[in-house]
């Protein structure tokens, strides 16, 4: 097998980025939840959220942009709500530590929304919003982006991330339904990817400040994302990062630090996440039957030409999760080369 289709397993990635933690002097418990979370990411698909952020990460420790052993402070709290404070922690941690807390909430009160703020990038939405599903509860999960790559419709100055929203809803037979996007046509995290293995961008994902399609990824600090939906993203953004930003104490607007280009500024990145216990409303199981109806339903639509299948979302993240278990997860040879730089670094075993 050649270096630029090399593979790795589930457990030897997240080991090897739980490693990269405890040399940067991270407490060996938050690693190893940190390594199987960002691990998770990557067998979900979410390429430019898995292991390809570590560096990144490690580079961010090291400059002191990020505090290796978080104190996690509860600032407000109801009986359904609570905002905590997560002390410049990573944001896996933060954000793991918030869900459990609106699951445990859920089950009493049936819904709970559990805010953050004082936080850091946390990966793909879809790992907070499906967390819940264990439980037979619906996870919903909102994020203030971790840059600003989205101007006021109409306008150029970048003051809105990608604040990016994921649900996740539990099923009987079929796998969930997930709906993992950003407010713009495309996340960040893809544009970083294609720079890395040196990929073209669609037409539609950017624009220079002219409003000329952009397409080099390379070029990316020449223009902007666009949103989806013209003004319709542009709204969405807008009251994204109101909720899980202004709402919570958190950065919105011109207070986000780029998180990409200074390693060194708190963040103060917002999230929220709300658990919606199902036997609130009706028995599980029933519930979970009539979402495999629901597929069941959305599959039998006669098909528009050009198109071989009716898709749900979440159906290609369980497809990808499947054959990544089955054959490894997929680390480009740009990547592996980095990823072995800073083994070698740290003094950790190489991936």
């Amino acid at each position: 097998m050649s270096d630029a289709t090399r593979t790795t397993t589930y457990d030897n990635l997240a080991r090897f980025i739980a490693d990269a933690f405890i040399a940067c002097g991270m407490p060996a418990e938050d690693a190893r939840k940190a390594g199987a979370l960002m691990a998770r990411a990557d067998l979900m698909g979410k390429d430019g959220h898995g292991v390809f952020r570590l560096p990144q990460y490690v580079e961010r420790i090291r400059a002191g942009g990020m505090n290796l052993r978080p104190e996690f402070r509860m600032i407000e709290e109801r009986t359904a709500t609570a905002l905590i404070d997560g002390d410049n922690g990573l944001g896996h941690l933060v954000m793991s530590h918030a869900t459990e807390l609106a699951m445990a909430k859920a089950a009493t009160t049936g819904v709970a929304w559990v805010g953050a703020r004082h936080s850091n990038h946390a990966g793909p939405a879809a790992l907070y919003a499906m967390m819940p599903l264990e439980r037979d509860m619906i996870g919903i999960y909102v994020a203030v982006g971790s840059a600003n790559h989205l101007p006021p419709w109409g306008g150029t100055e970048m003051l809105l991330s990608t604040n990016p929203i994921a649900f996740a809803i539990p099923a009987a037979e079929r796998p969930p339904i997930v709906l993992d996007m950003a407010t713009t046509v495309a996340a960040y995290g893809k544009v970083k990817t294609a720079a890395q293995r040196g990929e073209t961008m669609p037409e539609g994902w950017m624009i220079d400040r002219q409003g000329n399609p952009l397409t080099d990824p390379a070029r990316a600090g020449e223009g902007f994302l666009l949103p989806i939906g013209g003004p319709k993203g542009y709204g969405l953004a807008l009251v994204f990062g109101i909720l899980a930003g202004t709402l919570n104490g958190a950065a919105f607007g011109r207070d986000v630090v780029d998180f990409n280009a200074d390693v060194r500024s708190t963040t103060n990145t917002g999230h929220f996440i709300i658990a919606l216990d199902i036997g609130a409303f009706t028995d599980p199981e029933r519930f979970k039957e009539g979402i495999d109806e629901v597929w069941a339903e959305m599959k039998s639509s006669p098909l528009l030409p050009g198109f071989d299948e009716i898709r749900l979302p979440g159906e290609g993240l369980a497809r990808t999760m499947a054959a990544r278990r089955r054959d490894g997860i997929l680390i480009p040879a740009p990547l592996q080369a980095r990823l072995a730089a800073l083994a070698d670094e740290l003094g950790v075993a190489p991936l």
